[in-house]
């Protein structure tokens, strides 16, 4: 009688993408971008801070069926680096921290219901919830087991990220620990042209007051020169009347 060979478990697939794009119009997309972008930028000097845009986040080993891709997520302690998808037993447990959602048409009520049902059973600490049509937001930090609405928006600071949070008429904006506001490329770069133009500028201006300096600084001593040399002048007469006999304090 032969023996029985066991049959290998099937490799357990993790999708990369979940077929859904990642914006709905362009707007949304520059939220994303701007979100994410600036968020890298704040952490680029943390290796242990991980920032993505619309990664498939899977928090249950062995259940592909389970996941979420936020439209921004950070996992404070884990390494930055590449992913296919963040599978959080390969990352020490740890879920992502915060995450930022973009509302645009194209979302419902019972599907941001399911998202934020999702972060709060999977130990999201804070979630972000911005409509940049309405120029409004709405945020949550966790309590416990619970993800709870924070009261008022507008001055708010982010506990994990140091991100102060404006919501105003005019809309809602994002600005760094030290007050720099949150800004496009396309904004990034002309205040990035803009301050190279102001440093030229600066720098002629220095060059310019040093050489106005150097010029009076000559003119100076060219006048102390012209100074000694007809004291020294006046001197050498004086000597001169004086040999011959003369008081020179009494000549004419």
């Amino acid at each position: 009688m032969s023996a029985v060979t066991p049959t290998a478990k099937p490799a357990i697939i993790y999708p990369e993408s979940d077929g859904q794009p990642m914006a709905d119009n362009t707007l949304q997309f520059r939220w994303i971008t701007v979100v994410q972008g600036n968020l890298a930028a704040l952490f680029a000097d943390r290796p242990d801070v991980f920032v993505a845009g619309d990664l498939l986040w899977y928090p249950v080993e062995g259940r592909p069926d389970i996941r979420r891709a936020p439209d921004v997520m950070v996992a404070i302690g884990r390494p930055k680096g590449d992913r296919g998808a963040y599978l959080q037993w390969e990352e020490g447990g740890q879920p992502p921290q915060v995450v930022f959602e973009i509302w645009s048409p194209g979302n419902t009520i019972d599907e941001m219901e399911r998202k934020y049902r999702f972060y709060e059973r999977y130990g999201v600490s804070e979630y972000y919830l911005i409509d940049p049509q309405q120029g409004n937001a709405t945020g949550w930090v966790r309590q416990g087991e619970q993800l709870h609405a924070i009261d008022e928006l507008n001055g708010w600071v982010s506990p994990l990220l140091g991100v102060r949070f404006a919501v105003t008429e005019d809309g809602v904006s994002l600005f760094y620990p030290d007050g720099r506001p949150f800004l496009t490329f396309e904004e990034l770069a002309r205040a990035r042209l803009e301050a190279e133009e102001r440093a030229r500028a600066e720098a002629a201006a220095r060059e310019a007051a040093e050489e106005r300096a150097r010029a009076e600084a000559a003119a100076r001593e060219a006048e102390a020169r012209a100074r000694l040399e007809a004291e020294e002048r006046a001197e050498r007469l004086a000597a001169r009347l004086r040999a011959l006999g003369i008081d020179p304090d009494s000549a004419s």
